[in-house]
């Protein structure tokens, strides 16, 4: 009779304790943000917006991985080892086609999207003495264009499509991500880096109180011969330490982009909290201040997630 009462109390605690680690498994949502350089933009919002999960999705685990920015992260996010990411919308494209020449084994079809959020300025900047102020100067001269493969790079190829050059027209080309590139361009090693990035980036902020810059145009007839998801745009003045002037260069737009293995109610979620916390997010970067849930299914190369779906349907900006 012992024996008896002692099993059917060990398969009761067995039972219990079963049922209590599957709920606290279900409790338990770890959401890696993927983000990009740690001196662009990429990342100090992913940060922000990591904090924003971690304090209001219950049971979440955050985390903020710097990588190589959009192309990386469409990668990861494809293979479920990432939540959500922030990614070039010529890249999520390209990305959803499957264009292996920019960088992706295939066409990436589990992605889904989150929200547009701002744009990405495309900021070419040159030493005043390497005497760089167009395009065309650039002929002959270095220039950083960003990690391989990323997606400031596949700007940087566009752009000099456009105006007729290619990298064989530089004196030199540097592949590296814009903290290394201004380390260089402090040190008189190359005479240009080209960033995307949002407007007021620390990099060129930082740059421009060390050397004395030009902001290169991009003159507005060259980004229409790109045509979508390129825009024309103006860097304002002041923008940099010695920029009196408005310069005209293109813009591309930002996503935060998921993956169809992320529940319903999360992407519902990281939606939500997304556009419910945007001081947050302006304050960790201005560039969040562009930020619009009005615009926020504008331009969305991939299908958006269900659940973000849902939000936009709760706050009207889907029928």
């Amino acid at each position: 009779m012992k024996t008896t009462k002692f099993a059917t109390v060990l398969a009761g605690a067995l039972a219990l304790s079963t049922v209590l680690g599957t709920a606290s498994a279900k409790a338990e949502e770890f959401i890696n943000v993927l983000t990009g350089g740690t001196s662009g933009v990429y990342y100090p919002l992913g940060v922000a917006l990591s904090k924003i999960y971690g304090d209001n999705i219950e049971g979440a685990r955050t985390q903020v991985q710097a990588t190589k920015a959009s192309v990386e992260n469409l990668n990861l996010l494809q293979a479920g080892r990432g939540e959500i990411g922030f990614s070039l919308g010529d890249s999520v494209q390209m990305a959803w086609e499957g264009n292996t020449e920019a960088g992706f084994p295939g066409k990436l079809d589990k992605l889904r999207g989150i929200a547009a959020i701002y744009p990405n300025y495309i900021q070419i900047v040159a030493s005043q003495e390497s005497g760089v102020k167009t395009l065309a100067d650039l002929k002959g001269k270095s220039l950083s264009v960003g990690a391989p493969k990323s997606g400031t790079e596949l700007n940087a190829r566009a752009i000099l499509k456009a105006a007729g050059m290619s990298y064989d027209d530089l004196g030199k080309t540097e592949y590296l991500p814009f903290a290394e590139s201004v380390e260089l361009m402090k040190n008189r090693q190359i005479d240009a880096t080209l960033q995307s990035a949002g407007v007021g980036v620390a990099s060129i902020r930082d740059l421009s109180t060390s050397v004395k810059i030009n902001v290169v145009s991009v003159p507005k007839e060259t980004v229409e011969k790109i045509g979508a998801p390129y825009l024309p745009v103006e860097i304002p003045a002041g923008t940099y330490e010695g920029q009196t002037e408005a310069v005209p260069t293109a813009a591309v737009g930002n996503f935060l982009i998921t993956h169809d293995g992320v529940s319903d109610e999360t992407a519902y979620q990281m939606t939500k909290l997304l556009f419910e916390n945007l001081p947050a997010l302006s304050a960790a970067h201005a560039a969040a201040k562009a930020i619009d849930v009005k615009k926020a299914i504008e331009g969305m190369p991939v299908p958006l997630h269900p659940g973000a779906e849902r939000y936009y349907k709760e706050v009207g900006v889907l029928k």
